[in-house]
Formats: C-alpha cells, sequence, structure tokens
C-alpha cells in the first residue's frame, strides 16, 4: 500500500473511532494533542517527561471508578506499558499536566507500575525510525477495584474484567 494511502486509511480509521466515541458520549481528550497528532516533546523521555494533561466527558451511568491506561503497541519488544493509574474518583473531570509519581495520588487513586517497573507516568522513548502510536485508554468502572498499589496492567485488566461501563481512547505518535 502506498505510504499516502496507507495514512488516509489511517486517519478514516481514528475519524471512524472517535465518531463511534462521540456517539457513546464517553470521550478522552487532551489539550496537549489531538486524536492521532503527535505528542509534544514536554511529555517525552527527549523533553520533561511529564503527564500530558486528559480531559473526559459523558461518562457512563452508575460509574463509581476509573482506570486509565497508556501503552505502545509498536515497541520492537512488544506491548510497552508507559502509564498504569486506576481507583481514580468519578466526580473528577480529568487530570492535570504533570500528575506525581507516586503510590498514591492525593485523591485516592493508585498507580500501577508501567513497564520500566517504577509507578507513573513514563512518556514516549521510541528508538529511532517510524513513530509509534500511544494509546491512552480510560475505563469507565460500576465500582473502585480491590488492586494494591502497583498492580501491572495485566492485572488490572484482570480486575476489570465483568466492572467495565465503558471504554474512551486517545491516539497520539511520536518518533525520533
Amino acid at each position: 500500500m502506498r505510504p499516502f494511502a496507507l495514512l488516509l486509511s489511517l486517519l478514516l480509521l481514528w475519524t471512524l473511532a472517535l465518531a463511534a466515541q462521540k456517539a457513546s458520549g464517553f470521550v478522552l481528550t487532551s489539550p496537549a494533542f489531538g486524536p492521532g497528532a503527535a505528542i509534544p516533546r514536554v511529555h517525552t523521555c527527549d523533553g520533561a517527561d511529564r503527564s500530558p494533561a486528559l480531559s473526559w466527558t459523558g461518562l457512563p451511568q452508575g460509574t463509581r471508578s476509573l482506570a486509565l491506561v497508556c501503552d505502545d503497541p509498536d515497541a520492537p519488544v512488544g506491548t510497552w506499558d508507559h502509564w498504569v493509574l486506576y481507583n481514580i474518583p468519578p466526580d473528577r473531570q480529568g487530570l492535570p499536566e504533570g500528575i506525581a509519581s507516586g503510590e498514591r495520588l492525593p485523591d485516592g487513586s493508585l498507580h500501577g507500575l508501567n513497564s520500566w517497573k517504577r509507578t507513573g507516568y513514563g512518556g514516549p522513548c521510541p528508538p529511532p525510525g517510524k513513530p509509534h502510536r500511544y494509546f491512552f485508554r480510560l475505563y469507565a468502572l460500576d465500582g473502585p477495584l480491590a488492586l494494591p498499589p502497583r498492580a501491572t496492567k495485566a492485572q488490572l485488566l484482570d480486575a476489570m474484567k465483568g466492572h467495565v461501563l465503558g471504554q474512551a481512547e486517545l491516539m497520539g505518535t511520536y518518533g525520533r
């Protein structure tokens, strides 16, 4: 497939995904970058490595907790987890830029482990070459999860089974 045709196909898929999110009413956005756009350097290992601000609207009825995962499916070693955050209170409408990396946040949210085996956000840091895709996925849950801090993404996804009321997604790119 020619590069232009591939780009056009990807843009169409992202547009359809965003339209589906908007149709469901549960939408995840960032003032730092739009759907499919480049993630600014400040949010990467080449910059300050600060988590981007995120906001959401349209939580599904009955939402009692939120969970956030950011990962890179294009990493050479397989999907790389950049951020795992859960038990986010449902009254939050977003996260500010530069969330602290401690195990517990003041609002009760808990950080899991990223693929570097650290808590908190670890920004895009791909090897040189083709830009990678970074998926921020926000899950609306029917209750808080009985997980301690430092859970892995796999443990989080397992604990969420049967409790997901909705999902919103934002994908950004970064390359070197």
